[in-house]
């Protein structure tokens, strides 16, 4: 076989996996996910914030708008594509732009102010994967949109970090904050930042060459070490701030002193997005730093602007989810599975599988979380079966019981059974189970 069949063979193979970067969630990640998502909810409802879901597709526009051309996402991560009618538009690389576009879109002005939002969206960007980074992700998000306050920022850091405690892995991570100042003060120091960097070209990443003039402060975060050398002996924010910004900075950090957060001012921190102004903060890994950040956020008071809306400020928070279920897996953090069955029903013959099939449902419609063999499988077969599904107990309905009216209830752990009467079998299983145990709800209640 030519190396020409060879690889058209391993390109067709390819077409049949997934995509690089972008995963199928199997039941048992979405244990994780299930919880997480319990976790969020709970936190965000308590706090007064309710649920957006924004499109998986917008224009173009408003990604290059809000967060800005200069940035990687926009020069090299978006999925973008033209549709039949020559309009372009991008699977969204993150939400706080889609969610602004929905504030002002929607008039969420004349809500009561601020609006609370959170999300749990998949996002997508066209990165190179590698641990903790994929092609297709998901996110929580937190934003607060209409008011400018530091109080609003300290509690937008103090959720997210119950939600990290909560989940049990807020001691593996610090929280980084710096306040990059509003376009007043940031311009000048912008100015003076290229002009430190000019003549020392060569010693920048090819990146950070493209970004000296694009977008300087993005030199500062530089994972490159001859960059980190440079960034530690560049010009520093805090000379440049404003009287304004510096009083922000210093009661929020009054703020989370009081809220007891532990947090360490990070002079170099400041976020890959063009809208965020004032405020910034990260969560990075104690022992890795920015290279295993689970999430960030911070201030986008001149978001709404770029987009075309009223002045209107905004504060907000990301994390993502794949990278928290990495870290919950490392610190053995256990989660309550929802989907343990409780109970197998085996049966033979045409009359039992019959009286199986409303069995089945009549245990469902109680809480019991039943499955059954209802293909030709020998009772052995089936009982092996059972095994699998890890059950503590098997109904076994024959011939015989049938006839007589009588179900088996075999204990799978001590390989012992009984036989109660058909018509109590549901009640003896509920107390065999418990009834904390039971997956109920009530008929009509929304779920979600």
């Amino acid at each position: 076989m030519t190396d020409e069949n060879t690889q058209a063979q391993q390109t067709e193979a390819d077409k049949r996996q997934n995509p690089l970067g972008m995963h199928d969630i199997l039941p048992d990640m979405h244990e994780y996910f299930t919880y997480i998502k319990k976790v969020v909810r709970h936190r965000a409802r308590q706090a007064g914030y309710k649920r957006i879901t924004t499109p998986i597709l917008e224009f173009t526009d408003v990604f290059q708008r809000g967060i800005g051309d200069a940035t990687d996402i926009v020069g090299k991560e978006m999925y973008t594509f033209t549709d039949r009618n020559e309009r372009s538009l991008t699977m969204k690389p993150e939400s706080t732009a889609g969610v602004v576009r929905a504030y002002i879109q929607h008039g969420m002005k004349e809500w009561p102010q601020p609006v609370q939002l959170y999300y749990i969206e998949p996002h997508f960007r066209y990165d190179k994967p590698q641990k903790g980074r994929y092609r297709q992700f998901w996110q929580i998000g937190l934003e607060i949109i209409g008011e400018s306050d530091p109080a609003l920022d300290a509690q937008v850091i103090d959720l997210a970090n119950r939600i990290n405690q909560d989940l049990g892995i807020a001691h593996l991570f610090t929280i980084q904050i710096n306040n990059i100042g509003c376009p007043k003060c940031r311009g000048k120091y912008k100015q003076d930042l290229v002009n430190f960097y000019i003549g020392k070209e060569r010693s920048l990443c090819e990146d950070c060459q493209n970004r000296l003039h694009k977008n300087p402060l993005r030199l500062l975060d530089c994972k490159q070490e001859d960059c980190q050398i440079l960034a530690q002996l560049a010009p520093k924010f805090d000379q440049y701030r404003c009287p304004e910004c510096k009083e922000f900075h210093t009661k929020l950090k009054d703020y989370l002193t009081e809220l007891k957060i532990e947090f360490v001012e990070n002079p170099k921190l400041v976020r890959g997005l063009d809208y965020y102004t004032g405020t910034v903060f990260e969560v990075w890994d104690k022992t890795q730093g920015a290279q295993n950040a689970i999430g960030g956020g911070g201030r986008y008071d001149g978001l709404a602007e770029l987009m075309g809306g009223l002045p209107t400020p905004g504060v907000g928070y990301a994390a993502g989810i794949e990278r928290i279920i990495a870290n919950m897996k490392k610190e053995n953090v256990r989660v309550p599975s929802k989907d343990d069955i409780h109970i197998f029903v085996a049966q033979l013959g045409d009359d039992a599988k019959k009286k199986c099939l409303t069995l089945l449902n009549d245990l469902r419609e109680r809480g019991v979380k039943a499955v059954g063999a209802l293909g030709k499988g020998s009772m052995k077969a089936q009982l092996r079966l059972a095994d699998k599904f890890k059950v503590p107990y098997t109904l076994i309905l024959g011939i015989t019981e049938v006839r007589e009216g009588v179900i088996i209830i075999r204990n799978m752990a001590k390989g012992q059974q009984r036989t109660v009467p058909h018509d109590t079998v549901i009640e003896e299983v509920i107390k065999l189970i418990g009834d904390d145990k039971l997956d109920k709800y009530s008929p009509g209640e929304v779920l979600y």
